[in-house]
């Protein structure tokens, strides 16, 4: 197949394109290189073959990226490709070996954060495009492209972009940012994601921080917030909130076939991270079950009083937890929102404040349905094998597009699972870029086939 020769010989061009985008610093959370990220994703796609566009909803919400090319040969359906140049912030940067921003290439691997969350895996969409279009003069069906600036914090303003713009992002099925690639080099071609709540709880107890030996009269606020959360979880991850799981069914038995199929090393998986054992010392199915559809209730961050070098005798005026919820199909992130606060004054901590930050549903693809069997047919070919997995761990604003556009969607990429994506160090494989490339010629194949 020419296409895929193509890809082989111009490996040089996507490395240098990508290294382009890693040297862009996109921190969505700083709002730190947005406008100019946009824009050089722009002329990327534009240099690829791509009508693409820049669309805005109103003043201080990250522009997204919009291309799309016709097909000649299958005008009649439409692919769609969603990712996001923004990128988490590179803190601490002195854990990184190299500056966070240079891109630098060593060996198999190039070093950045983006490198593969998410610059890595939207330069594989593109070039996929950009080598049918060189070989062919077309492709196999109608492409578009959304690429977001938001995602790192949480996709605010996607469903209004969506809603916006529905007719002009129309389409029959929709490639995610993202996939993992395991210890074993196979792509597991994920059919869902979690949903997401995040919070913030404060206390306020005194006007400023007072010397330690007053504890005795003035009330600790972080004793406070600690007795608050410890009411929100049991020590083996169940959540205590009433009325948190109602609305959750059991998984089908498709489901549990799939689960049970699921390759999972919890040795390979414990040692990277440096653990004994699980939560609740799951083992084997219970973890890969747990991976797939348990719900959580993290403790994201936790602030109070002194945490520098050496010792402080301080009593904090005022304490701060954050806390990531995720959230499994059926769960209504405003629903829990509404558990969680009267959970909170039930037990007696209405002067705990709740800042509400954000929330998305989690959402799922069938597995029997038509598009799945495609992406995997396309992913064994181009990897050897693939691993079909009912749900990522993981979140994504997902759903708005299953709810809004009624779109299928399948997360698959070259993300390595150990990748260090969010944390100092963040690579990606070259090895796994191009097969991933190769792999998104032959979705757009089968993609337009049936």
């Amino acid at each position: 197949m020419n296409v895929l020769k193509h890809v082989d010989a111009h490996m040089d061009d996507l490395i240098s394109d990508l290294q382009k985008l890693i040297q862009q610093p996109s921190v969505s959370a700083k709002n730190e290189g947005i406008e100019q990220c946009a824009k050089l994703v722009q002329k990327l796609l534009k240099s690829s073959g791509l009508k693409s566009e820049i669309l805005r909803l109103k003043k201080g919400v990250a522009p997204i990226v919009f291309a799309e090319i016709k097909s000649k040969s299958n005008p009649d359906k439409t692919l769609m490709f969603y990712n996001h140049y923004d990128v988490q912030p590179a803190e601490p940067f002195d854990l990184w070996d190299d500056p966070p921003f240079s891109g630098v290439r060593k060996g198999n691997k190039i070093f950045g954060r983006g490198s593969t969350d998410d610059k890595g895996e939207l330069i594989t969409r593109i070039k996929a495009v950009e080598s049918y279009l060189k070989t062919t003069g077309d492709v196999p069906c109608n492409i578009k492209f959304v690429i977001e600036g938001e995602e790192e914090t949480g996709s605010a303003h996607i469903e209004e972009y969506l809603k916006k713009y529905r007719k002009k992002f129309s389409n029959d099925g929709v490639i995610w940012e993202f996939g993992y690639v395991d210890a074993k080099n196979r792509p597991i071609i994920g059919l869902g994601m979690k949903g997401l709540l995040f919070v913030e709880l404060s206390v306020q107890e005194s006007i400023r921080d007072a010397h330690s030996s007053l504890a005795v009269l003035i009330k600790n606020p972080a004793w406070r917030l600690v007795d608050a959360i410890k009411t929100l979880r049991d020590s083996n991850g169940k959540i205590l909130i009433k009325d948190w799981y109602n609305e959750v069914t059991p998984f089908s038995k498709e489901d549990l076939k799939l689960i049970e199929k699921e390759p999972f090393d919890q040795n390979v998986f414990k040692k990277e991270f440096g653990i004994n054992s699980f939560v609740d010392n799951k083992k084997n199915l219970d973890a890969k079950k747990a991976l797939v559809g348990d719900a959580t209730c993290n403790i994201a961050g936790f602030v109070s009083g002194y945490t520098g070098d050496g010792a402080k005798t301080v009593l904090p005026g005022s304490a701060l937890v954050k806390i990531d919820f995720r959230l499994i199909p059926k769960m209504d992130p405003k629903k829990q929102v509404i558990r969680l606060k009267k959970h909170l004054k039930s037990h007696g901590f209405s002067d705990v404040k709740i800042k509400i930050f954000h929330g998305e549903a989690a959402a799922r693809t069938d597995s029997t349905h038509p598009f799945v069997s495609q992406v995997k047919t396309a992913a064994d070919k181009a990897f050897g094998k693939s691993i079909l997995n009912v749900s990522n761990a993981g979140t994504g604003p997902m759903y708005p597009f299953v709810d809004i556009l009624k779109s299928p969607c399948i997360s698959i990429g070259s993300t390595y699972m150990f990748s260090r994506i969010h944390s100092p160090n963040e690579f990606a494989r070259i090895d796994l870029l191009k097969k991933t490339t190769k792999c998104m010629c032959l979705i757009m194949e089968n993609f337009g086939k049936y």
